[in-house]
């Protein structure tokens, strides 16, 4: 009867016990729940708005400085939610810390790649928007990230590419100026005229609207091949204009050549059968 009488007394200290701490964390939890949950929604409109705005004025510095943010604000807010429910701030600190290093160590490739874009936004070797050729591709840069750079091919590829690697190798901006020089090679047959064939290529030039002046094209010999003599034509447009102009100019040329009676000579090979008797 005793020790039944006791089990019921330490039942109901340990049910008081358990009420008091109920009482005592529940409101503390329930508190940092809604911290939590309108601390996030806080800050998912503060980035969307900031990414509005940045968009508008450095599309550049938008994604990466928004995602930046974002991170450092979620932190805060996790470390505020946790002191709400009574972890000890400091020591949740320590534990970020560690944890921090351990994944910095096992992530270092990632650091790299963050390193390399805030090298990108200070340098600015791009832009969004320019067109580059880096890591075996060329498209134009759509987003550069915390980690990674984002770049569209013309055939409507998506290229994800470290920054890292956007940082410490050779890229090529083709975009940064607003004019380039196309530069063509056409060959003629030895007996063909050559001033005849560089007249033509200089009447197709004055007639093309797409022809920049200034600089004046160079049209002049550029090597005696094996099967032609080879005529370099090297002319100036805005860099928009590039491969269009260079796509319709071999298509005029050829034209042009056939009419005029030059020939563009291709390799032709002899081949001689001997029949043994």
């Amino acid at each position: 009867m005793e020790d039944l009488l006791g089990a019921n007394i330490n039942a109901a200290e340990l049910w008081d016990q358990a009420l008091a701490l109920i009482m005592t964390y529940a409101p503390k939890f329930v508190l940092a729940i809604v911290t939590l949950v309108i601390g996030l929604w806080l800050i998912n409109r503060f980035i969307g708005v900031l990414d509005k705005k940045l968009g508008a004025k450095d599309p550049t510095l938008n994604k990466f400085l928004c995602g930046l943010i974002s991170a450092i604000f979620k932190v805060m807010l996790l470390i505020s939610v946790a002191s709400m429910i009574g972890i000890a701030t400091t020591s949740f600190i320590a534990v970020i810390g560690a944890a921090g290093l351990a994944i910095g160590l096992a992530l270092q490739g990632s650091l790299a790649n963050f390193a390399g874009g805030v090298l990108i936004l200070i340098f600015k070797p791009f832009k969004v928007g320019d067109t580059i050729e880096a890591q075996g591709f060329l498209g134009a840069v759509a987003e550069i990230q915390i980690l990674y750079t984002v770049v569209n091919t013309f055939d409507n590829r998506r290229i994800v590419i470290p920054n890292g690697s956007l940082s410490n190798a050779t890229l090529t901006n083709v975009s940064i100026y607003s004019t380039r020089r196309c530069d063509m090679t056409f060959g003629i047959h030895y007996d063909d005229d050559i001033d005849k064939a560089k007249a033509i290529l200089q009447r197709l030039f004055d007639e093309d609207e797409r022809s920049l002046k200034d600089p004046e094209p160079r049209i002049c010999v550029g090597g005696l091949g094996d099967n032609s003599v080879d005529l370099m034509f090297r002319a100036w447009v805005a860099t928009d204009d590039l491969w269009p102009y260079y796509w319709d100019m071999h298509e005029k040329v050829k034209k042009a050549f056939d009419a005029e009676g030059i020939t563009i000579p291709f390799p032709q090979r002899d081949v001689h059968v001997y029949k043994s008797e």
